[in-house]
């Protein structure tokens, strides 16, 4: 029988989350996580695995965090009002002073290297599941008609969650939230009339 452990998990896991968001997965060190998880190397493996693992619980937590926060903003009325509450909800978390910038998924990907391809694929896959759900919102606001006849709720979809992920790079390059309100209102000016 084993030691209690002397850390609360699900803080260290939110602590790891952060290491990631900020240099992602590659440039983490066992190191960087050990030290801002403060636990050392056997209670990360006894505890998470290794890092790899480690990184889909970050991810996994991440994401519901998200997908919760994507769902409330889709339940307003229009589609419209919708996308809108989405893109800026999304303006004020990327640019959050208490996390780092951008979207740790977006981030992630983009620093993937080939001996990462899983993670990168697992990344992908959240952001495939993003869009999903906000086509299916799209196109029940076409059934409703709410969308002009003709209207594509995929590619809709597509061009909102690419204009969030462009969002993310911006907001990791240092842009403002009021810069990423800009140009969420700029984008809402080509919404469908």
């Amino acid at each position: 029988m084993g030691r209690p452990r002397a850390f609360c998990a699900e803080t260290a896991l939110d602590r790891a989350l952060e290491v990631f968001w900020r240099k992602g997965y590659e440039a983490t060190s066992l190191s960087d996580l050990t030290e801002a998880m403060g636990i050392n190397r056997p209670s990360l493996y006894g505890t998470f695995g290794n890092k790899e693992e480690l990184f889909r619980r970050a991810l996994d937590r991440y994401v519901r965090g998200k997908e919760a926060h994507l769902r409330a903003a889709l339940d307003q009325p229009t589609g419209r009002a919708a996308v809108e509450r989405l893109l800026l909800d999304a303006a004020e978390a990327l640019t959050d002073p208490e996390h780092p910038a951008g979207c740790m998924a977006v981030q992630g990907a983009l620093t993937c290297s080939e001996a990462s391809e899983c993670l990168r694929q697992e990344l992908d896959g959240y952001r495939v599941a993003q869009q999903q759900i906000v086509r299916e919102r799209l196109e029940r606001a076409a059934a409703a008609g709410d969308l002009p006849p003709g209207t594509d709720p995929a590619a809709l979809a597509q061009l909102v969650t690419t204009l969030i992920h462009g969002m993310s790079v911006q907001a990791a390059g240092g842009a403002t939230r009021a810069d990423l309100e800009a140009i969420v209102h700029a984008a809402l000016l080509f919404w469908p009339p």
